[in-house]
């Protein structure tokens, strides 16, 4: 289904304009956004199509959410590229301090791991690609080092947001 959206913006040089954008310019694929739900379902779990289509929705507002705040803060700073650290400072802003911690030790095991694919240091046959990040296994009370597991980015924050939280409830024990 095709449908367009007007979406107000403001540039630099002008008053408020609009945009027009077509649904599959503004969402995510649905085929994405259905594999991640599928990976939290048990196996013979099954999702309708609307809830795709509501989370669907939901993401793809929620990326746009933090995408914008981070913009404007790159904007405010004199810059035109959005890193890492102004997401994160967006989500603060913004109220999701309990992602911070976990995000900011996802986006250091992404650098080390694109620093570990460029320098060519990677012991077998080819190199991950960069969302096949290595994660622990398991968590326990010792500090969260990476093993030789490949997993995809999603998994990996899954196991950083769990540990994350594990230290925490040890820290308020």
């Amino acid at each position: 289904m095709v449908v367009d959206f007007v979406v107000p913006f403001r540039s630099s040089h002008s008053a408020e304009q609009t945009r027009t954008y077509r649904e599959q310019d503004i969402y995510l694929p649905i085929a994405n956004v259905a594999r991640i739900m599928k990976g939290a379902v048990p196996a013979n779990g099954k999702i309708a199509k609307d809830a795709k289509e509501c989370v669907q929705e939901c993401v793809s507002e929620f990326i746009s959410f933090i995408t914008s705040e981070a913009a404007e803060h790159c904007s405010n700073e004199k810059r035109k590229t959005i890193n890492g650290e102004d997401v994160l400072f967006a989500m603060s802003s913004l109220g999701f301090d309990p992602y911070i911690e976990p995000l900011k030790i996802y986006l250091q095991t992404y650098r080390d791991a694109l620093k570990t694919e460029k320098s060519g240091s990677y012991v077998g046959s080819s190199a991950p690609a960069t969302d096949e990040l290595v994660t622990s296994g398991g968590l326990d009370d010792s500090s969260f080092q990476p093993q030789d597991h490949h997993l995809s980015g999603h998994q990996i924050f899954t196991d950083t947001v769990q540990y994350t939280n594990q230290m925490t409830d040890m820290d308020q024990m």
